[in-house]
């Protein structure tokens, strides 16, 4: 696994918590979190059902987007994939083509940034 990212800003290791809390709270395999222009934020786990699927991030956009957010400042994702999945990262650049995006694992590691 590459080496941990250094110390975060609290306003990003919050998304990393949020996004553990996700995960944890609803026993998923994947938990995000987004921060609108506002600093509003928004937590989602990933859903797999019969009929359909999102990634945890799509989630967590989703319900940014639900909530009248045109743009977004950053992102977390607790995974324990060994990188941010394209979709992920597609979901966040279509209102935040600069946000830094954070792929931490299930103890709140954070092992990557995708910028």
């Amino acid at each position: 696994m590459p080496e941990p990212v250094g110390e975060l800003d609290g306003e990003d290791e919050k998304l990393v918590v949020l996004a553990r809390s996700a995960r944890a709270r609803t026993r998923t395999a994947e938990g995000a979190a987004v921060r609108d222009g506002d600093g509003r934020t928004y937590a989602a786990c990933d859903v797999r059902l019969t009929s359909f699927s999102v990634t945890a991030m799509q989630a967590a956009v989703a319900a940014a987007v639900s909530s009248g957010v045109t743009e977004l400042e950053a992102a977390a994702v607790v995974s324990d994939l060994p990188e941010v999945a394209q979709a992920d990262v597609d979901a966040v650049r279509e209102l935040g083509a600069a946000a830094a995006i954070y792929r931490a694992d299930a103890t709140g590691t954070v092992h990557g940034v995708v910028r």
